[in-house]
């Protein structure tokens, strides 16, 4: 009964957004509506995608789940790359980054905390996201220090464009995120992989009509996806002008919430379970592969679209992005999470958000 309520109300989020779009309603409703029917949408895109990963295997169906978890974000920032919308799409990739590091990972050590107290993980595991994400956090920051040697984007002729180096830097990105799928596809099952098979078995139904249906909704929700992505990024820019808040602030911290909610609340949902490994492989996964996969791969998607993407980030979302995957690789190292170290990182993630909201639209674009 609950999933079908969900599916009412998102079916009536979606209709409603694009009917308010097209009758020339306030901006701020639509912009509203729209919000409502992309966590809906990914909902359903995230159950459509575990259902699959029934059948596909843990392995495969892990890959999958990360990878869908976040088209949402990456369908919204198409579009706003399509309108021109560079910053909020540069603002969206750290949001992201440091919203699953901080707020997600941080709600989950919360949430399993209160519940089980002192909870344990496989360090190995954990670290080995913590790392990769280091190494990918290092390509976002390497272009924008670049920039800043040779007097920011606009670079002179007789220096490389940084346009080159951004497209060199997405490569070796996209490449290292290849090397770790392949990886994680080819290494020997250990205890842990084992308990987590166990687990999609016991906590995810296998539905009557085999695969096919998921694959349906999961297409069906994506092309409703897409639409009203389309339809909230036309929104943006008049819900700026009424409300007065930043496109930054909106790229920072809204946008990456609305896209991965879903994804937000399965890492906390598996670690009041006690689930603690993979609560944070969803968490911390989920940050690596928006560096590894989702920036480079827009990277390349903006050049057709006419607003090539460059990764030359503000200091603001350099020094948040570094202070998240330190965190994140120093909660990884003894392999051991309770609610304190939870509440500190709510609190950190908190006051990036405070400083973005305040921090003066001229700063944040870097003009």
């Amino acid at each position: 009964m609950p999933k079908r309520v969900l599916l009412a109300a998102t079916a009536l989020a979606t209709l409603a957004a694009i009917v308010a779009r097209y009758t020339g309603l306030s901006p701020v409703l639509v912009f509203a509506l729209s919000c409502v029917s992309i966590l809906g949408l990914a909902g359903m895109l995230g159950e459509a995608t575990e259902e699959l990963g029934a059948y596909l295997g843990h392995r495969i169906g892990g890959i999958l789940n990360a990878t869908v978890g976040n088209v949402g974000e990456i369908i919204i920032s198409i579009f706003a790359l399509k309108a021109g919308l560079i910053d909020l799409v540069k603002a969206s990739i750290t949001g992201s980054i440091i919203g699953n590091l901080l707020l997600v990972c941080g709600a989950s050590l919360i949430a399993g905390g209160m519940k089980h107290g002192i909870q344990r993980f496989d360090a190995r595991a954990a670290g080995m996201n913590a790392v990769q994400l280091v190494l990918a956090t290092i390509g976002l920051v390497i272009p924008a220090v670049f920039a800043f040697l040779v007097g920011g984007e606009q670079v002179a002729s007789n220096f490389v464009p940084i346009e080159n180096v951004t497209l060199g830097v997405a490569g070796l990105l996209l490449l290292l995120y290849g090397l770790s799928v392949f990886y994680d596809l080819t290494r020997p099952l250990d205890e842990t992989v084992r308990s987590g098979d166990e687990f999609e078995a016991g906590d995810h139904v296998v539905t009557p009509g085999g695969w096919k249906p998921a694959l349906v909704r999961l297409v069906v929700a994506a092309g409703a996806l897409a639409w009203v992505s389309e339809i909230l990024v036309g929104a943006i820019e008049p819900v700026i002008e009424t409300l007065g808040v930043s496109e930054f602030f909106l790229g920072l911290i809204l946008i990456p919430v609305i896209g991965n909610l879903a994804e937000h609340l399965v890492a906390v949902q598996l670690a009041a379970k006690n689930r603690m490994d993979f609560s944070m492989a969803v968490s911390l996964g989920s940050a690596t592969q928006i560096a590894l996969f989702a920036a480079p791969v827009l990277v390349f998607l903006s050049i057709p679209l006419g607003h090539p993407l460059t990764l030359v980030f503000t200091p603001f979302e350099v020094v948040a992005v570094g202070v998240g995957s330190i965190i994140a690789a120093l909660i990884a190292i003894d392999g051991e999470s309770n609610w304190l170290e939870g509440a500190q990182l709510i609190a950190t993630y908190l006051i990036i958000a405070v400083a973005s909201f305040f921090l003066p639209v001229i700063a944040a674009s870097g003009h």
